[in-house]
């Protein structure tokens, strides 16, 4: 094997100094953080459903490589559109309620191009102190004032609706279930709260969709739109942006995200396919996780039914020190630390999915007590 060119391997002078110094701060906070592969019972991934793996959807994968090819080759508006893709956006729009949903190669990118599309400048966004980072920097990146809201406040967010003035239009953005603390947003208060001032209600239903809903669709009932990630209890990857069909069209011709990203790869719409039909098809799936769920919660002392329970445990390198004496029994868990999470909340982000039983719930739970 030939061996690579040489390149520019290292930073030198003054920016070595820096990298050196930043690095030595984040290790003197507790903050490093590794790359470590699955091992051992997954109790911290977002697979919920436990589709990832399921049969059908990677069969379904598996097939379209073989017809389709492993790559797009461009954007959709060039040559990277697929029938597939116009598909599975039907399908979700159905399946989500909607007029149209637009798909996106990740959470991520769908949040900057809904926060950076719709919000201009002269506009206001109202966005919860919870939100996650994606949410954050797509409200940073439009030219819209960003006001943050106290968690779950509806009287709080009332009031800063009713305070700040300006001829703008006025959006209110959330998560649904939360993806730290687990916790629900009072989405009826704030359709409400809306309707009342005028506001376009955005909701990000990453950890929600697949999980809540009659048929797996998710909390949100009235938003102007909403994000939905695949690639957490639908098993797949990506992100749907559901809406009506003039907010998901403004969307696919000014979205930057959208625009100047290659399309994923074409397999990714067969597996999305798929997934949608077992979400529809097995539901037992949901009604186990949220039994689990409960069961869990229940043994922690806790209420409720969401299969995101946080252990906060305080300091950053006692929680790292708990999630490796988890690991070592078996479990896979890992730590969160700031800036995930606020300074002096690191936790263990137990994610429970429907493939555990209780008894092996009963062996967590002994394990934490013996950990902490």
């Amino acid at each position: 094997m030939a061996r690579p060119k040489a390149g520019l391997t290292r930073a030198g002078g003054e920016m070595a100094q820096r990298l050196a110094e930043r690095l030595a701060a984040i290790d003197a906070a507790g903050l490093r953080r590794t790359l470590r592969a699955p091992s051992g019972i997954d109790l911290c991934s977002n697979d919920y459903l436990g589709l990832a793996s399921h049969p059908l959807l990677k069969r379904r994968m598996a097939e379209a490589v073989l017809a389709e090819g492993a790559g797009s080759t461009g954007s959709r508006l060039l040559r990277g559109e697929r029938a597939s893709f116009a598909g599975v956006e039907k399908q979700f729009a159905h399946f989500k309620g909607a007029e149209r949903s637009l798909y996106f190669s990740s959470g991520y990118l769908a949040n900057l191009a809904v926060l950076t599309t719709f919000p201009e400048a002269g506009d206001m966004i109202f966005s919860d102190a919870h939100n996650h980072a994606s949410l954050i920097d797509g409200a940073r990146l439009s030219r819209a004032r960003c006001v943050v809201s106290p968690h779950n406040d509806v009287a709080a967010l009332k009031r800063l609706l009713g305070e700040e003035g300006g001829a703008g239009q006025k959006f209110v953005v959330v998560e649904s279930l939360f993806s730290m603390d687990g916790d629900r947003a009072p989405l009826a208060e704030y359709e409400a709260l809306c309707r009342e001032a005028g506001a376009e209600l955005i909701v990000d239903e990453a950890h929600a969709v697949g999980v809540y809903g009659d048929d797996g669709q998710g909390l949100a009932s009235e938003a102007f739109v909403s994000i939905n990630t695949a690639g957490k209890a639908m098993g797949v990857a990506g992100a749907f942006v559901a809406g009506s069909s003039d907010a998901i069209e403004y969307l696919m011709q000014r979205a930057r995200t959208f625009i100047f990203s290659t399309a994923p790869p074409p397999a990714v719409a067969a597996a999305l396919e798929a997934s949608l039909e077992v979400i529809a098809g097995e539901p037992e799936r949901r009604e186990r996780l949220r039994s689990r769920a409960r069961y869990l919660r229940r043994k922690l002392g806790l209420e409720g039914d969401s299969p995101i329970v946080p252990i906060i445990i305080g300091g950053n390198e006692r929680a790292v020190a708990v999630a490796r004496e988890l690991q070592a029994a078996g479990f896979d868990v890992r730590a969160i630390r700031p800036p995930t999470v606020p300074p002096g909340t690191a936790r263990l982000r137990i994610a429970v999915n429907q493939g555990l039983s209780e008894e092996i719930l009963d062996q967590f739970v002994t394990a934490l007590e013996n950990a902490t």
